[in-house]
């Protein structure tokens, strides 16, 4: 495709690494033509690279293969999925996974992005439910200061929490930010 055609969230092969296209910009140069200022994340890495390209120019849209599969478990660094459409399962390491293992419980379900049947992409729901296993008793008083204190989920993540959150109670955690969001209520 022209660069002239490319968008937002769009998977691109250029010199033959895999970049997601997180924002570009029509720049009008001086004397020269017009190009496109573009803001690219490798997928390999995460890192950001900032690329000019002519808007005549000829990039390759790579085009990735979603699958919904299912959280299983870890032992040590290997994570196993097993895809929800024909039950195989795959094993990534912790590079590929990344804050996966932090956030997930066995049986929950995620989408992971192929391309040419490697996994690229771990996308995880934006939203988790998970049960604190260790936190501070209330202080008498402490929400008129409104203080967090830490808090340790079954998953081993401590996250902080506002002063009246015990044992036992099910927290909703952003894994975007990996922040906590509010109590879930049975």
């Amino acid at each position: 495709m022209r660069a002239s055609e490319m968008q937002k969230g769009q998977t691109v092969k250029i010199e033959g690494k895999l970049y997601a296209i997180v924002d570009y910009q029509h720049v009008k140069l001086g004397k020269g033509g017009a190009v496109y200022q573009t803001k690219l994340k490798s997928l390999a890495d995460g890192s950001i690279q900032n690329i000019r390209l002519r808007s005549e120019e000829v990039i390759e849209e790579a085009f990735l293969d979603k699958r919904n599969y299912e959280y299983l478990y870890s032992t040590g660094s290997e994570h196993i999925l097993m895809d929800l459409s024909n039950y195989d399962q795959i094993s990534l390491d912790d590079d590929a996974f990344g804050d996966g293992p932090k956030y997930l419980k066995p049986n929950t379900q995620l989408q992971v992005s192929m391309y040419e049947g490697k996994p690229v992409i771990v996308t995880l729901p934006n939203t988790v439910d998970l049960e604190v296993t260790d936190t501070a008793p209330e202080i008498k008083g402490a929400t008129a200061t409104n203080q967090n204190k830490p808090a340790t989920l079954e998953t081993g993540l401590i996250v902080q929490v506002p002063p009246f959150i015990k044992v036992g109670e099910l927290l909703r955690i952003d894994t975007r930010t990996g922040e906590y969001v509010t109590r879930v209520k049975d």
